[in-house]
């Protein structure tokens, strides 16, 4: 087998678990908004989206932001999320019940950043 072939077989195979890895959007409730003003936890701040944590009704939600190139166009930088400082989100739930809600809305030092 020629090594463009192999490099071709590989790729197929390893292709599903990366789209498996990333969720849809489709998965959350855009007609349940939920609003938290909490500090944040364990922010990340990568790519193919920026992630943290917040306490929320009795549990850790886990928070999925936008891509880290879109958050810095629209201002907002990681200091801003910094652990223990207080923000407020919007964003929609999980449909499943998953303790993770998707975030359209952040503000934070009286700046509000869209994020979608």
């Amino acid at each position: 087998m020629s090594r463009s072939m192999m490099l071709a077989a590989a790729a197929v195979l390893l292709l599903p678990g990366a789209a498996l890895a990333h969720h849809g959007w489709s998965g959350y409730d855009a007609d349940k908004t939920i609003q938290v003003s909490a500090p944040l936890s364990d922010l990340a701040w990568r790519n193919p989206h920026g992630t943290a944590k917040v306490a929320y009704q009795g549990k850790t939600w886990d928070v999925i932001l936008a891509p880290v190139a879109r958050m810095e166009a629209r201002g907002l930088t990681p200091a801003m999320l910094a652990a223990g400082k207080s923000v407020t989100l919007v964003g929609y739930p999980r449909r499943d019940g998953t303790p993770e809600m998707r975030i359209e809305r952040v503000t934070v030092g009286g700046q509000t950043v869209e994020l979608r």
